[in-house]
């Protein structure tokens, strides 16, 4: 065996040494070719492309993701045939710049998501805050009927808010109210927070005179003042978790209980009863009505302010503007339907019922003329003209003192 393994090698080594030595070469030009660092860095580049490659998630289809769309220009430069087509193939919803939400620790930052404050007709189910609120002046002589009414109320108190502007009072408001307060926050059934804010605007009329408070010469000038403590209440009292504001007059004498809720579940942006009030005459009672500022507009009332400065408030029921427009004091029943609604462009406030959305889109009370109009009145024709709605609801009655009885009490009045 050993024999023949020499033989043959004696054999190999013939053959090779009758080959050309060109090809005799050729393993050492390869074995060199293969050392020199080109081809070592090609070999290296190719390995790591193979494994870059393999590391991308998901299959080959996966990778239609990236595939681009229309054609080789930029958006800006299509036009909106080509842009409309490019734009429809494209894969939605697209994101960008994905990446783990950033945690802040600092608790000096707060963040508040005010998407997730909702008004619905289902209020008290999904535990919707409300936050009443009433402007005083010279209200001692209402604040114990006022706290009644609240008390009663159905409403789940911890879900309430209340808050109070005390201006240019002359009498013990301040104190009647920290007092009655105190009862009520210590009590078994305690609203959720109480805030009470003073300012003053200059205002000398006496509130307790009821024919100076309505006389035509002073309405612009005490509407407008009215705008202005609804506001500053307003903008002071406001949470970033209500979804309701009721508006609520101190001199109120009797409303449902379940007010709030009756309100709500008509699901709509502002929202009022009518107002009228209890009067009783030889044993009568002659069920007068009293809040003439909630109203529908009409061709006649839209000539008059057309006619009339910009400058000019119209104060309603008044022989000097005549208007024609409908009073809502003068419609319905509270034997009818209380649920009934009718379109208002003109409301007044006593007790209104507001989404908290709307004052935060900048619905407010103007303390000048919009349209002809201040405070209450300018109220509504503003979120007409922002495109809310505005309802009234002419069986559902809330009663006001009587101005006859309001001249009587000798100590203090009504709110502004």
């Amino acid at each position: 065996m050993s024999l023949w393994k020499a033989s043959a090698m004696e054999k190999f080594d013939g053959a090779k040494e009758r080959l050309p030595s060109r090809v005799r070469e050729v393993p050492q030009l390869i074995k060199a070719y293969l050392t020199k660092m080109r081809v070592i860095y090609l070999v290296i580049g190719s390995v790591f492309a193979y494994l870059l490659i393999s590391a991308l998630p998901g299959s080959r289809d996966n990778l239609k993701k990236y595939y681009c769309f229309g054609p080789a220009m930029s958006p800006l430069q299509m036009d909106m045939n080509t842009y409309s087509e490019w734009h429809a193939k494209s894969p939605t919803p697209v994101e960008f710049n994905t990446h783990v939400p950033l945690e802040v620790t600092n608790s000096t930052i707060q963040m508040h998501d005010l998407n997730m404050v909702k008004s619905t007709k289902d209020a008290a189910k999904n535990r919707e805050k409300v936050l009443i609120l009433t402007p005083l002046r010279d209200s001692a002589p209402y604040l114990s009927k006022y706290f009644e009414l609240l008390m009663a109320l159905s409403y789940p108190h911890e879900l309430i808010d209340l808050g109070f502007l005390i201006s240019d009072t002359t009498d013990e408001t301040l104190s009647v109210l920290s007092a009655e307060l105190e009862d009520i926050q210590a009590g078994t059934n305690p609203f959720r927070s109480v805030q009470i804010y003073q300012k003053d605007f200059g205002v000398t009329l006496d509130n307790n005179d009821v024919h100076n408070r309505h006389a035509m010469e002073v309405q612009a000038s005490r509407r407008k003042t009215m705008g202005k403590a609804r506001n500053f209440l307003l903008t002071s009292a406001l949470k970033n978790d209500h979804s309701w504001v009721m508006w609520r007059d101190v001199d109120i004498v009797e409303n449902p209980p379940t007010i709030i809720e009756d309100f709500i579940r008509h699901d709509t942006d502002i929202i009022v009863p009518n107002i009228w009030f209890h009067r009783y005459e030889n044993g009568k009672d002659i069920e007068g009505k009293f809040d003439y500022n909630s109203w529908v507009e009409t061709e006649q009332g839209l000539k008059l302010a057309e006619s009339l400065g910009k400058d000019v408030v119209i104060a309603e029921g008044y022989k000097e503007f005549k208007t024609g427009r409908k009073h809502m004091a003068k419609m319905g029943n509270w034997r009818w339907d209380q649920h009934q609604e009718i379109e208002l462009d003109g409301v007044g406030g006593v007790n209104i019922v507001v989404k908290a959305d709307v004052h935060r889109a900048g619905i407010n009370f103007p303390s000048y003329p919009f349209e002809n109009q201040a405070e209450t009145e300018g109220f509504a024709k503003m979120a007409k003209r922002a495109g809310y709605r505005v309802v009234g609801l002419p069986n559902y009655v809330v009663w006001h003192i009587d101005t006859d009885e309001k001249k009587k009490m000798t100590s203090g009045a009504a709110s502004l």
